[in-house]
């Protein structure tokens, strides 16, 4: 096993643990944030985004490492969220907290898990149709928001933290 593979498989039971402590991958939190009653997952996942910016941006402009951009493809982006949205609405997970219900022992997540591997295994198979369709529609290239806006990701990144903290704050003025 290689050194980003220890490291990858080190931050997933990390992230998983916390996801577990954090309650999102509970049924009544998954309703909560489809229904924006609750938002616990919401708030969990900005504050890994959150986390997440600042230390890739450090990682990068230390030279550690390289940013690889997916293209910016809107077919892809408005059908994958689709699919999404219907996936996490039917089976009451979206794919890090069904990973994380399993790795619980709840195993009726194991049909989304393998839900996802089923999905994966046809996307796959009709890669060559999907290149010629939805891949074609409006695509932006390899783009991210410091080149689509021309400033710096420091300049964003501050930006985006208020925010953040403005939505926390909205959140829990709201009981959300």
């Amino acid at each position: 096993m290689s050194n980003e593979q220890i490291l990858g498989l080190i931050t997933g039971l990390v992230f998983g643990f916390l996801m577990q402590k954090g309650r999102v991958i509970r049924f009544e939190k998954q309703i909560g944030a489809l229904l924006i009653k609750d938002m616990t997952i919401f708030k969990f996942m900005l504050s890994a985004i959150l986390v997440g910016m600042v230390g890739v941006y450090i990682l990068y402009d230390m030279g550690i490492t390289t940013l690889s951009h997916k293209p910016m493809n809107v077919g892809a982006v408005v059908i994958g969220g689709i699919l999404f949205g219907i996936g996490w609405a039917v089976m009451g997970f979206c794919p890090g907290t069904s990973s994380a219900a399993l790795g619980e022992g709840r195993l009726h997540a194991i049909f989304a898990v393998l839900g996802m591997l089923v999905g994966a295994a046809i996307f796959a198979e009709l890669y060559p149709f999907f290149s010629s369709t939805v891949v074609a529609w409006q695509d932006f290239g390899k783009i991210g928001m410091q080149d689509a806006l021309g400033i710096s990701h420091w300049v964003i990144i501050p930006i985006f933290w208020a925010a953040a903290i403005g939505l926390f704050f909205l959140f829990e003025k709201k009981g959300l």
